[in-house]
């Protein structure tokens, strides 16, 4: 992967020289699944041992293209809490937020709007993307489009220095720093903190069909609460290999999405490795292989929909530990909103 000069990507968040602060988040358009889990959810886990972290729920920037049906974008917000608990979150050591909750946030877009252009906004790859697969055409939202700006706030207002994120979400992280130093530029001293870019290992999962992405609008993933039997029914649909139509042909690996999804959570790796020479030299069935996901899946899976429908019985819990996770959030957003009114020369009083 070629490296950026305005977004520097690192492997690991321990490659940055002191304390760090996090952020990360999602959309809360709907339930998490293993695709959010490899990518995010796991190393989150990981991550709030050693580091300051805010979790955000980015339910302002789901607006941007859900409009249409807001209640899907609030009934999710305490969906997706639920499932940032149950893998094992703990709110004690990660600040779990809600963007809308924080009025400081929608202030330093405002301001960050004016150090961006609209053919800059349009040059963003990540944006072009994003608006082809929605088809917008010249019908963009104002708020999808300026989404940029939105995401350089929620960055800077917490002074995150890491942000993990997807490979084709860097162009986000640079656009962030590009933001940050014309400010810092402004200000004359630097006020707001550059980012880096921390791309996992394994940032995305195939979906169940083999499409190149997991995805609630494709119908093709395995959501973290599923029942014994919907993950039963997922797996009879993996995506093998196609051309493997006898037991005894030999099998090919690439593309092949049960060992995609085996390759990213069988914790016994060198059995898989055994498995698959097998599939590869023949001999080995489908129905083999996917028994075994079946079962990794189970074991993994099970605990994780346990926890969560224990946490769903109390949401009165869930909302109070996200209105104190927000206000905390709020306190750091803030003061850095202060800071930065006082450097544009807009503290009056």
């Amino acid at each position: 992967m070629s490296q950026s000069p305005t977004a520097e990507v690192i492997a690991t968040p321990g490659a940055s020289k002191g304390p760090a602060i996090i952020l990360t988040g999602d959309r809360p358009t709907g339930p998490l699944h293993l695709g959010h889990y490899v990518g995010s959810l796991r190393n989150r886990v990981a991550y709030q041992h050693e580091y300051q972290q805010f979790i955000m729920l980015a339910d302002a920037q789901a607006l941007t293209d859900n409009m249409d049906d807001t209640n899907k974008v609030h009934r999710n917000v305490v969906e997706v809490a639920l499932d940032y608990l149950a893998v094992g979150i703990d709110p004690t050591k990660s600040t779990i937020l809600i963007q809308s909750q924080i009025p400081e946030l929608a202030e330093l877009t405002f301001y960050y709007l004016n150090m961006v252009t609209v053919a800059r906004l349009e040059r963003n790859p990540t944006v072009k993307t994003e608006i082809a697969l929605r088809g917008f055409e010249r019908d963009i939202p104002a708020g999808f489009l300026t989404y940029p700006a939105s995401q350089a706030a929620d960055i800077s207002a917490f002074k995150a220095s890491i942000v993990p994120v997807g490979e084709d979400q860097i162009p986000m992280i640079e656009q962030t720093n590009e933001i940050v130093r014309r400010f810092n530029r402004i200000a004359n001293r630097d006020i707001l903190v550059e980012c880096k870019a921390l791309v996992p290992e394994i940032g995305r999962l195939p979906g169940t069909d083999g499409k190149a992405k997991m995805s609630k609008s494709l119908g093709n993933t395995i959501n973290l609460g599923a029942s014994a039997a919907e993950i039963t029914a997922a797996v009879k649909k993996v995506y093998t290999d196609p051309l493997h139509l006898r037991v005894e042909d030999p099998g090919h690996l690439e593309g092949n999405v049960a060992f995609i999804y085996l390759d990213a959570f069988d914790p016994e790796k060198d059995k898989l490795e055994e498995m698959k020479a097998h599939y590869v030299r023949g001999g080995l069935g489908d129905s083999i292989v996917k028994k075994r996901l079946e079962v990794v899946l189970q074991e993994m899976l099970a605990p994780i929909r346990a926890r969560r429908e224990e946490l769903a019985q109390d949401r009165g819990y869930i909302m109070q530990m996200l209105k104190e996770g927000t206000m905390r959030a709020r306190e750091v957003a803030a003061k850095t909103a202060d800071e930065v009114k006082a450097a544009l020369g807009l503290s009056y009083f």
